[in-house]
């Protein structure tokens, strides 16, 4: 139970300090749609996620007025289309995509995801095909994410497949050059990908999942900015051991707030109410940073010697802090660090303070990877297989989720600015070391193999 010193204190987050449930997504499972019939699994589509959606905003709108919470974007994931849709070619599968579209638009969700292929291991035709698919399903759709996971930590890296991502990257970016290379902020390449993820571009309802199910994304970067601030003002001499408790204490709050709205929603619907994935996630809006957390820690920026361990320590806070608040915690939970997305992150990157490698190993201890990072447009296929490799590393050997979300814009060099517009933000352009040079070691291919494993496991 909260006190009423906490419940006060909860209120003053929803007033001032940017607290939302910054997404409701609903996951539907299309395996019972399949036909070896394009248009019958097409109409199959269309029926199910409007009879199960139709009423997920009106519902969310409505929870959210009860409760004086607002609920920024709702969403819709589907079970991997690379499996529903594996007996059809490419070009079939782009007609699948812009019927996930239309179903998106017709129940007024913000976006879409699964679009979606697991290849850890190997490439089937269905997955083969939704690959090649993605550049043109993204590019001539406005809703559908995608997201491919290439790796794990059971499997290993399927070198195969982060070049083939590679490729696919570029040909997305060059499809919609005129919006800077808009398609790839909604393609996501995975190391370990969760099932249940309710934050784009990797949502997608996994094999294991329930027909229907409700997952919350609540996201609170101002709130806990604003607690440590008030913490340190209080105490100067407050040490980090304390300011950890804080940023717990805060985050456990948060993760209530996004149960009982879930939960709440999950009745009205009458759907299983699944997880709460506490991520602090950022927006462009001045108060809504992560990068702003690392000013309030001592940082001169997001970037200075010191970043990761920062990271460090907000990531476990808040993954802890949401652990103890609930039993339905999961998703990906912990801080995200997409550069166009927050402000002051964006700002870190033009100013010099944050270069790819310096955002590589903050991804060693953060709950995503490389997002929304902006590249020079020709930055080769074989360099951007290489970056997508060496995330993707990083969370096969540290046993955690990561990813790459990188747009190469076209016609543009490091320095210039990429405009994506909404939640999307803008970016300055990040130099890549031997951008435009060839990678012998990405063009071997193979299986990169899964570490060792104790006797236990």
């Amino acid at each position: 139970m909260l006190s009423e010193k906490e419940i006060i204190s909860t209120i003053e987050m929803l007033r001032n300090e940017h607290l939302d449930v910054r997404t409701v997504t609903l996951g539907i499972n299309l395996f019972d749609c399949v036909s070896h019939d394009l248009n019958t699994l097409k109409r199959n589509i269309q029926k199910k996620i409007i009879n199960t959606a139709g009423n997920l905003v009106r519902v969310c709108d409505r929870i959210g007025e009860k409760y004086g919470i607002p609920v920024v974007n709702k969403r819709i994931a589907v079970s991997p289309a690379a499996v529903f849709g594996a007996p059809f070619s490419a070009s079939q599968l782009v007609e699948v995509a812009k019927t996930l579209d239309n179903a998106a638009k017709e129940v007024n969700v913000d976006f879409i995801g699964g679009f979606t292929a697991l290849v850890e291991k190997g490439i089937a035709n269905g997955d083969r095909a939704l690959i090649e698919a993605i550049p043109h399903a993204l590019a001539e759709t406005e809703r559908v994410c995608s997201s491919v996971n290439v790796a794990s930590t059971r499997a290993g890296i399927n070198m195969d497949a982060v070049l083939i991502m590679g490729k696919t990257i570029k040909k997305a970016a060059e499809l919609t050059a005129l919006a800077d290379g808009l398609a790839c902020a909604k393609l996501c390449v995975f190391a370990n990908i969760p099932e249940d993820i309710p934050f784009m571009a990797g949502a997608y309802l996994g094999i294991g999942e329930a027909d229907a199910v409700i997952n919350v994304g609540v996201s609170g970067p101002g709130v806990v900015k604003k607690a440590i601030d008030r913490a340190i003002a209080s105490d100067p001499n407050l040490d980090l051991g304390h300011i950890a408790e804080l940023i717990k204490h805060t985050s456990y709050k948060v993760t209530r707030i996004g149960e009982l709205i879930g939960r709440e929603v999950a009745a009205g619907l009458k759907i299983r109410f699944g997880v709460v994935d506490l991520s602090l996630a950022p927006t462009p809006n001045v108060g809504d940073s992560v990068g702003e957390i690392f000013q309030s820690l001592g940082l001169l920026s997001i970037g200075v010697p010191g970043s990761t361990a920062a990271l460090a320590l907000l990531n476990n806070a808040v993954k802890a802090g949401g652990a103890f608040a609930s039993s339905h915690v999961g998703g990906l939970s912990g801080a995200f660090i997409p550069v166009s997305e927050d402000l002051n992150i964006s700002e870190s990157a033009k100013a010099g303070y944050l270069t790819l490698e310096k955002l590589e190993a903050l991804t060693s201890v953060c709950s995503v990877g490389l997002d929304m990072v902006a590249i020079p447009g020709d930055t080769s296929e074989e360099t951007i297989a290489a970056i997508i490799a060496d995330e993707m590393a990083i969370g096969v050997i540290n046993k955690k989720t990561t990813a790459a979300r990188l747009i190469p814009v076209p016609g543009k060099k490091a320095g210039d600015s990429a405009h994506f517009g909404g939640l999307l933000g803008q970016a300055t352009i990040i130099p890549v070391n031997n951008g435009r040079g060839v990678n012998r070691f990405i063009r071997f291919g193979g299986l990169i193999p899964a570490p060792i494993q104790s006797l236990t496991n």
